[in-house]
């Protein structure tokens, strides 16, 4: 089912899955033919089946507008878990609500992050252009990584830094010495898909 138009409980059968609000006014929504007319619940649901063991992690230090777009590329890779870390209220204008199908845990500070890939067997790699970092593509991102990005403004706070068990830069060629954080996150989550997502994926064209 591609369009939008009404639809009749009939043209379903019993699925608990669906919707019955989105079956009588149509599903709107940017989600893949598999999950048209699917509650948000059914969606994450079957999500949870396949979360990839990526998890990333964004600070939340001055109400970024990045921060809804690197939630959004998250959704696209089927990530694991997203943490906000810092201020529990974060900017979502660019997640385009796709929130509502990850699983959000908010850390309080650098530390908690530390303390919490500790316990779950995860290496916290940050992503960004400082003294020390290596390549992004000189060596496969580990399985269970943690992605960290900081603030357009500021990168990572030296705090986070010290949390990450290493970090990484994507390597530029041209004049400017950054990119858009939001950019840089896709890129690193690619980077991460490719060595250990690539050929999992569902064909997103069946339902």
């Amino acid at each position: 089912m591609t369009d939008n138009a009404q639809v009749s409980p009939g043209d379903f059968g019993a699925d608990p899955r669906l919707d019955p609000d989105l079956m009588e006014n149509g599903d709107t929504r940017n989600v893949v033919d598999k999950y048209r007319f699917w509650s948000v619940e059914a969606i994450k649901a079957d999500l949870d089946e396949s979360r990839a063991a990526l998890h990333i992690a964004i600070e939340n230090l001055e109400h970024d507008l990045n921060i809804g777009s690197i939630v959004r590329t998250g959704n696209a890779f089927n990530v694991g878990g997203v943490h906000i870390v810092g201020r529990r209220r974060w900017n979502r204008r660019g997640a385009m609500v796709t929130d509502r199908y990850l699983d959000i845990i908010h850390q309080p500070g650098p530390a908690d992050l530390g303390t919490w890939a500790r316990e779950n067997g995860y290496s916290i790699v940050g992503i960004d252009n400082v003294p020390g970092c290596t390549d992004l593509e000189a060596s496969p991102l580990p399985q269970r990584s943690i992605l960290v990005f900081g603030q357009e403004s500021n990168g990572i706070s030296p705090e986070l830094l010290a949390e990450c068990a290493e970090v990484r830069q994507i390597p530029m060629y041209g004049s400017t010495r950054s990119m858009n954080v939001a950019a840089a996150a896709a890129i690193a989550m690619h980077s991460w898909s490719v060595s250990h997502q690539y050929g999992k994926a569902q064909d997103s064209s069946q339902a």
